[in-house]
């Protein structure tokens, strides 16, 4: 098992770095927020997630210990693999991440390459008290909104998270047309 990579960055890619370490050069998947960090003929020193596969060997690496633990956090919840955790670390900084999985901010996670509202919502489910971040009481509100409340669906339209829809529509009676719902919940927002 490699726990660790230090050596010299030979090439950046969009995606990932090429570390130098005594001859050998290491292609290493790397977030955004690492990749801005790392420069060419720089020093590094990478915490290293190892992913074996039967065709493949792939290395992720790691800037900070805290943000590979994050990323083994996202490897637990159930249809999410290493590259689908990077993308999710990739959409902002590790700290934005956890913020919006311990708050339930499921659209800011579905902002990440190829994550769907499901994967987002399982995340939040799954994580939202194991991110050390204090989670927000309402952070699985979603889950009480169902898929065919046309209500929510239309304040998410208007440009609401889930999060927000969910908030606003809770003291609103149910028995009311979605027009009217979605009125009181625009008017209690202002």
């Amino acid at each position: 098992m490699i726990a660790y990579l230090e050596g010299t960055v030979r090439d950046k890619q969009p995606d990932h770095v090429v570390v130098d370490v005594g001859g050998v050069g290491y292609g290493v998947y790397v977030a955004n927020e690492d990749l801005a960090k790392l420069e060419a003929e720089k020093s590094v020193r990478l915490h290293i997630y190892e992913y074996i596969r039967e065709q493949a060997h792939d290395l992720f690496g790691f800037c900070e210990k805290s943000t590979k633990l994050l990323f083994e956090k996202l490897l637990e919840v159930n249809g999410v693999g290493p590259k689908m955790a990077l993308n999710m670390l990739s959409i902002g900084s590790a700290e934005s991440l956890k913020k919006a999985i311990a708050e339930g901010d499921t659209i800011f996670i579905q902002s990440a390459n190829g994550i769907g509202k499901r994967v987002a919502e399982r995340v939040v489910v799954d994580l939202k008290d194991k991110v050390g971040l204090l989670s927000s009481e309402s952070a699985t509100d979603f889950l009480q909104i169902s898929s065919e409340d046309e209500a929510a669906q239309a304040l998410v339209g208007l440009g609401f998270s889930s999060v927000e829809a969910a908030r606003a529509l809770s003291g609103i009676d149910k028995k009311l047309s979605v027009e009217e719902k979605v009125k009181q919940a625009l008017k209690a927002k202002n």
